[in-house]
């Protein structure tokens, strides 16, 4: 064989070697990823030819599988479209899932390992079915009204976000996120449409998709007073302690004054004494920039990450495994660039601004600690998954402490500050008659050129002083008056967390 021969031989027997090592590739390694693959059209027609469970709430269904009598037998539909639709997510054909359909899509398709048994019973009886169903924790009247009370807020804010939390056991009450969006678009079976409702969707500069509750990170303002409160109580400053404050305070290093929000608040010259409560009470920067100066940036940073700031693995869905993903808060950089602490970062990040970021879950779950007496459950959604006959449960939330920031007496007295504040001071708003509420207030600046965002964290107890829930509640960019309504909104979610619990 002349020398070309040879050389084309050797060629092709190269490329018959290729195309059997890549075939067992795809045989071997790579058949799971296709079978299960969004574009397999025959997986797809099997995943619908089984009727999906439900997600329910308080015993109603809002989201369930109705058939269609076409190629693809059931088609996913949500009844009450945008008031659930970032806790539910949707369930589309073509498209990625999102929110607890997707975190609990084995179990709602039927295909999970618990529900071996039934799938086993069908290969006998030659029925398909229906996948398990999921039952959350929400209350329907508290998700109503948070959902209600956002998109009517009184300071036309476009975006933000509510949460409310069960602080002896960590149930999620209520979660929205402002601007929503309808999901039934969204799982169309003419794909074509699905995709052309989510581009829209997804380039709404508003972010309508985004769980702003649960990812959205914005400056806390002075709701992170609460945390400064803690480290300073248990460092030996009391409620009845007086610290340094005035109307006006230059942090070392900085030509920029820290001012109060009026005049009428802590007024005076620099370094004029106000107790600690009256400082929270009546939400007094000058005082907290001066504390966080004196405490340092080491305690302040310690005790913001023992209230679950930093956490980066935090999810809400089940107790013992994953669920919808949480951002990290954060206190941020208080550094010069040589490493040293910075005293007027410091002083900025004291009261809530500087580099100090925070999520909607996380200011529920500060309020919820010191409304459960420094214990801090963990936040969850899911209560419950229910077999497709409804005759089995295969799990049920057991609740369990997620951390303690505080002791039982710093709990105590920030309780009472927190009081203070819904009595007699700037949360008024958040009210509720026959109830012990505390709270606090935050504005905080979002920019330059933008008008600030409005925040509120805050509790309600019974009378025998038994927390029902806590709740934070913020409006991005909301401008004058957004804390104060972020108040009466929280006030309002909570009011309907009480009515849905028997008004304990």
């Amino acid at each position: 064989m002349n020398a070309p021969l040879r050389r084309v031989g050797v060629v092709v027997m190269i490329l018959f070697g290729l195309l059997f090592a890549n075939l067992n590739w795809i045989q071997a390694y790579k058949a799971d990823e296709y079978r299960n693959s969004d574009y397999n059209g025959r997986v797809q027609v099997a995943e619908y030819d089984r009727k999906r469970g439900n997600i329910e709430v308080g015993g109603t269904a809002y989201a369930l599988s109705k058939e269609t009598g076409g190629k693809l037998k059931f088609q996913r539909s949500y009844p009450d479209g945008e008031v659930y639709a970032h806790v539910l997510g949707y369930k589309p054909v073509n498209l990625g899932d999102i929110g607890i359909e997707q975190v609990e899509n084995d179990f709602l398709a039927g295909t999970s390992d618990q529900l071996i048994g039934d799938r086993v019973k069908d290969m006998f009886t030659g029925n398909k079915t229906g996948g398990g169903n999921v039952l959350l924790t929400l209350s329907k009247g508290a998700q109503a009204t948070a959902f209600k009370e956002l998109q009517n807020n009184r300071v036309g804010a476009t975006r933000g976000a509510a949460i409310a939390i069960d602080p002896r056991s960590g149930a999620v009450q209520a979660l929205v996120s402002m601007p929503s969006f309808d999901p039934n678009p969204l799982v169309s079976h003419d794909t074509e449409a699905a995709q052309t409702a989510y581009n829209k969707l997804n380039r709404d500069p508003d972010r309508p998709l985004a769980n702003r509750a649960l990812s959205e990170t914005l400056p806390p303002g002075s709701t992170f007073k609460i945390v400064m409160a803690a480290a300073a109580l248990e460092s030996g400053i009391g409620p009845q302690t007086e610290i340094p404050a005035g109307s006006s305070y230059t942090p070392p290093t900085s030509g920029s004054p820290i001012k109060n929000a009026a005049a009428t608040i802590c007024p005076g010259p620099t370094g004029t004494p106000v107790t600690l409560k009256d400082a929270v009470t009546f939400s007094c920067n000058t005082g907290f920039a001066q504390l966080g100066v004196k405490l340092g940036a080491d305690k302040v940073k310690e005790k913001a990450r023992q209230f679950g700031f930093e956490q980066d693995d935090l999810t809400v869905g089940q107790l013992n495994e994953g669920g919808l993903p949480v951002a990290a808060s954060r206190t941020g950089d208080m550094q010069n660039p040589d490493g040293g602490t910075d005293p007027a970062a410091l002083a900025q990040s004291s009261i809530g601004q500087n580099n100090v970021r925070m999520t909607p879950l996380q200011g529920a779950l500060i309020a919820a600690s010191v409304a459960n007496g420094g214990s801090q459950m963990r936040p969850y959604l899911v209560k419950q998954l229910l077999a497709p006959d409804r005759t089995t449960s295969y799990y049920t939330a057991k609740p369990r402490e997620l951390r303690r920031p505080v002791s039982g007496q710093v709990a105590a007295d920030l309780q009472d500050m927190m009081v203070s504040v819904v009595k007699k001071g700037t949360g008024e708003n958040a009210a509720i008659k026959g109830y012990t509420v505390g709270g606090k207030t935050g504005t905080a600046q979002s920019g330059p050129d933008t008008p600030d965002h409005g925040w509120f964290i805050g509790f309600a107890l019974d009378k025998n002083g038994t927390p029902i829930s806590a709740v934070c509640v913020e409006l991005e960019r909301a401008g004058k008056g957004g804390s104060a309504e972020a108040a009466r909104i929280a006030g309002r979610i909570m009011e309907a967390a009480i009515a849905g619990s028997g008004g304990r």
